[in-house]
């Protein structure tokens, strides 16, 4: 498996990918995501043939990893990125939800699945070519929160770290919650 080892160092190729665009305190992706290599055959079982047993897998296996590091310890929520309610019923179950709540399990930190919500259903990512990956932004997404998460320490979950531009407009969203903080972890990351 091509492991990235950005968990152990924090100016990795992930965290470069968020410089001058959003503050977020930490980046780490798993995995490489290649076309047609391994992961990619992994992250599509998992996104569109049902397999979320990969899901489970992959962030019990990390989780192993993130255990090491001192600032998950003050990572107060998990959250992933969601998907559009219509993509949600379509599909009977949101990929990125799987692997985070193996996160959760393992690393005792809680999930909150409906702090976020998509507003707006847009195609697949992965059909789509680099520059309309970057026109997602903050319209696409709603935080719901009231003052019991204010100061608190967000961990954004989502599949393929590519543009950033899910993240980053994710991200926005939760830095709005007063005394916020973010770190994102994502099972990949590609280079394209």
């Amino acid at each position: 498996m091509p492991l990235t080892g950005f968990y152990s160092y924090p100016d990795n190729e992930a965290h470069k990918k968020f410089y001058g665009r959003i503050l977020v305190d930490h980046v780490s992706a798993f995995l490489y995501y290649h076309k047609k290599g391994i992961v990619q055959q992994l992250i599509h079982a998992l996104k569109y043939r049902g397999h979320e047993e990969i899901g489970t897998v992959l962030g019990e296996w990390y989780a192993v990893h993130l255990l090491e590091l001192e600032w998950v310890a003050r990572v107060d929520y998990i959250i992933p990125v969601p998907l559009h309610r219509k993509k949600l019923r379509k599909r009977g179950y949101n990929q990125v939800t799987t692997f985070s709540k193996a996160l959760s399990d393992k690393l005792k930190i809680p999930l909150l699945e409906n702090l976020l919500v998509r507003k707006i259903d847009s195609e697949t990512q992965s059909r789509k070519s680099f520059l309309k990956r970057t026109e997602i932004n903050e319209a696409f997404f709603d935080a719901h929160f009231d003052q019991s998460l204010h100061n608190r320490h967000f961990l954004l979950v989502d599949d393929v770290l590519t543009t950033g531009a899910t993240l980053e407009a994710c991200g926005r969203k939760l830095l709005r919650i007063p005394g916020a903080q973010l770190s994102i972890v994502t099972i990949a990351f590609s280079h394209s």
